[in-house]
């Protein structure tokens, strides 16, 4: 009785906006969304029944999933797929992770013919998210965990994908994100990145130098698609006294070189 003299569409906690509460909301949705992929084609009622949860809760978790394509009813809404968006993430996914796997090799030996650190990173969310490394043997050098992310504007990686971007993609990148300041050597100004961007297309890579952390520098070179559109990037980093600005032509091309073969492998198009 007490449950009907509630206001409908509003639970108990409905003032309440704590992480844990949205969480436990998506964690819903996303265990509906395992049991859809799972047994694909039950109705309303068996979905609510596997899943301990009231019909009407399902049903709004379950049109919530279908304005996003990630379900779709068939039957005249009797049963229900996975759907078209459900599909999109997962090969997006999948996409990653070719990437990741046919960068090894060369990752592998870039690693060795540089003798310094190799990254392999994408752009998530306005930032650079490093995937995966080879780490080199010298007890001094660079370590990006898979799962680090980095500013756009202070990142090898971060550059060499601004570079080919649009203007219209870089502008709102900077409006989102803007030109925070790491170390001395870092561009605050669009002016001042958008000229290292207009050097980088022209030579083919990006320098880092010393502008996320002082004393260390990254080389870095982009990734592209099958549309040319850049995806990912592979890097080189490590101390400044080993990775010397002069040598930077002789590294850059090293790295070209092997996110060319990524490129390649992956089936992408230079732009």
């Amino acid at each position: 009785m007490a449950n009907s003299l509630r206001p409908r569409g509003r639970p108990k906690a409905f003032h309440d906006k704590t992480d844990q509460n949205t969480v436990q909301a998506l964690d819903r949705g996303l265990a509906l969304l395992e049991q859809v992929a799972a047994r694909p084609g039950l109705s309303l009622s068996e979905l609510a029944a596997q899943s301990g949860e009231a019909v009407a809760t399902v049903f709004r978790a379950l049109v919530t999933l279908q304005k996003h394509d990630m379900v779709e009813a068939e039957d005249g809404g009797q049963v229900w797929h996975i759907g078209p968006g459900a599909f999109r993430v997962g090969n997006a996914f999948l996409r990653r992770t070719k990437v990741v796997e046919r960068a090894r090799q060369p990752m592998d030996a870039l690693m060795r013919d540089t003798g310094e650190t190799a990254n392999l990173g994408i752009e998530a969310a306005d930032e650079v998210l490093f995937l995966s490394q080879v780490e080199t043997h010298e007890a001094i050098r660079a370590f990006f965990p898979p799962g680090t992310k980095a500013p756009m504007h202070v990142s090898g990686i971060g550059k060499a994908l601004l570079a080919w971007y649009s203007d219209m993609r870089v502008e709102r990148i900077l409006r989102a994100k803007g030109l925070e300041r790491s170390t001395p050597a870092t561009h605050v100004t669009p002016e001042a990145l958008r000229a290292d961007l207009a050097q980088i297309r022209a030579r083919g890579f990006a320098i880092d130098d010393q502008e996320r952390a002082t004393g260390m520098r990254c080389i870095a070179a982009p990734i592209f698609n099958s549309h040319g559109e850049p995806v990912a990037g592979l890097s080189v980093s490590g101390p400044a006294f080993r990775i010397a600005l002069e040598d930077a032509g002789r590294i850059g091309a090293l790295v070209r070189a092997a996110a060319d073969r990524v490129t390649e492998a992956t089936g992408g198009a230079q732009p």
